[in-house]
C-alpha cells in the first residue's frame, strides 16, 4: 500500500508540474520581430503568426495590386505591436496551409489586438470553423466600425445586387459565383447588398470577388 501511494504521489507532482509549465507558456510574451501586413507577423523567435477571425485588405506583393486600405491596415498593425511584447492563444485549428501559427494576439495591457484591427475598420471578421472562439467579439467590434463609418467603412456606396451567402462556411458569393450555386438550398441565404453580408458576419468569395482568403 505505500508503495502505491508513493506512486501516485510521484505521478500527481508530474502532473502538477506539467501544469505548471503549460499554463507558463500560455502566459509567454514574446516580442513582435516584423509585421507584414494588417494580419500577419513574426515573433522574436521566427514564428509566423497568422491573425485568427479576421481578414486585412492584401498589401501589394509579387504580381498583385494592393487592396484599398491595405497600406493602412499594415501600418496600424505595425503601430500597436512592432517591437512590443505579444501573448498568442490559439484555438481548435494551430495552423494554416502556410505553415503559419493561427492566434489570437493580445498585448501586455490586455488590447486584444485581432478586434483592434477590426474595431478601426482595417480588417472584416472571416469565420474559419473550428477557430470561433472570439467570433461574437469581433462581429460586434465590425458592426460599430460599420456604424461609426470607420477605415474600409467610410462613405460606402454601392448598388443594390443579388448574392448568394452560405450560412455553413459564411461565405458571400456574386449569383454566377459556381460555388455559390452549389450551395443546399438549407443553407442559403439571399443578400441584396454586400453591407448587409458583412454585417452578418459574411466574408466575400476569393473565388469570385478576390476577397477572403486567409493570405
Amino acid at each position: 500500500m505505500g508503495k502505491i501511494k508513493h506512486i501516485f504521489r510521484i505521478m500527481l507532482l508530474i502532473w502538477v508540474s506539467l501544469a505548471c509549465v503549460s499554463q507558463a507558456s500560455a502566459d509567454e510574451y514574446l516580442l513582435v520581430r516584423k509585421v507584414y501586413d494588417g494580419d500577419t507577423i513574426e515573433l522574436g523567435n521566427g514564428m509566423h503568426v497568422r491573425y485568427i477571425g479576421i481578414n486585412a485588405p492584401e498589401i501589394a506583393h509579387q504580381d498583385k495590386a494592393g487592396e484599398p486600405f491595405g497600406l493602412e491596415a499594415l501600418a496600424f498593425n505595425e503601430k500597436i505591436v512592432l517591437s512590443k511584447s505579444v501573448r498568442i492563444q490559439g484555438d481548435q485549428e494551430t495552423s494554416d496551409q502556410y505553415n503559419r501559427r493561427l492566434a489570437y494576439v493580445f498585448l501586455q495591457d490586455g488590447t486584444f489586438v485581432n478586434q483592434e484591427i477590426v474595431r478601426n475598420g482595417l480588417a472584416h471578421v472571416l469565420y474559419t470553423s473550428p477557430n470561433t472562439a472570439y467570433d461574437a467579439v469581433l462581429l460586434k467590434s465590425q458592426q460599430e466600425a460599420m456604424k461609426a463609418g470607420k477605415g474600409m467603412w467610410a462613405n460606402w456606396k454601392e448598388k443594390p445586387s443579388d448574392y448568394i451567402g452560405n450560412k455553413k462556411s459564411r461565405r458571400f458569393h456574386l449569383k454566377t459565383c459556381a460555388f455559390g450555386l452549389r450551395t443546399s438550398a438549407q443553407n442559403r441565404v439571399q443578400f441584396g447588398r454586400k453591407w448587409d453580408a458583412f454585417w452578418e458576419g459574411y466574408a466575400p468569395c476569393k473565388k469570385c470577388m478576390g476577397q477572403g482568403s486567409i493570405e
